[in-house]
């Protein structure tokens, strides 16, 4: 049961002014938002694969660890997800995601969607409070990203 989700790594990154940056997502018509995410490597820590997503997905280097979930969260993809990606020989039936915190130390210009041109994730960004962050994603993952936003504001307000 364990190998049939995807390991993955979900990024909350946040500002000075405690908001959290959150994309668009290049494969979709208009506007849906998401936090960066990714697959996990063999072999590799989820918080370096965090730094690595990160980097690959909006060029951000410029980060402070703070801190991530103690458990990692899973869901399922719905039907019509899972249905494309058994056409192209996935077995997943859904993601395991852990979910790391960094403080971004950088300016907004270091943000890039265009480091690697052949897999362009995301075509705009936003920065939000966090509370925002789940009204604003994909109805399946609505449970995932308010345990998500729960946990992280707490810990973004320590930061204050």
């Amino acid at each position: 049961m364990q190998d049939q989700y995807r390991k993955n790594v979900g990024i909350v990154v946040f500002r000075q002014d405690l908001k959290v940056l959150m994309c668009a997502r290049a494969d979709q018509d208009g506007f849906q938002w998401q936090f960066p995410q990714g697959g996990i490597d063999e072999n590799e820590n989820f918080i370096d694969a965090a730094r690595r997503e990160l980097q690959e997905e909006t060029g951000i280097v410029s980060i402070e660890y703070i801190a991530c979930l103690p458990r990692p969260l899973r869901y399922d993809f719905p039907a019509k997800i899972l249905s494309g990606f058994q056409q192209k020989g996935s077995p997943y039936r859904g993601q395991e995601q852990r979910w790391v915190l960094f403080y971004f130390t950088g300016q907004d210009s270091e943000i890039n969607f265009c480091t690697n041109p052949e897999e362009i994730e995301f075509k705009s960004f936003e920065w939000v409070d966090i509370s925002e962050a789940p009204k604003r994603i994909v109805s399946f993952k609505r449970k995932i990203y308010k345990k998500v936003a729960e946990f992280f504001k707490k810990e973004i307000q320590r930061q204050e």
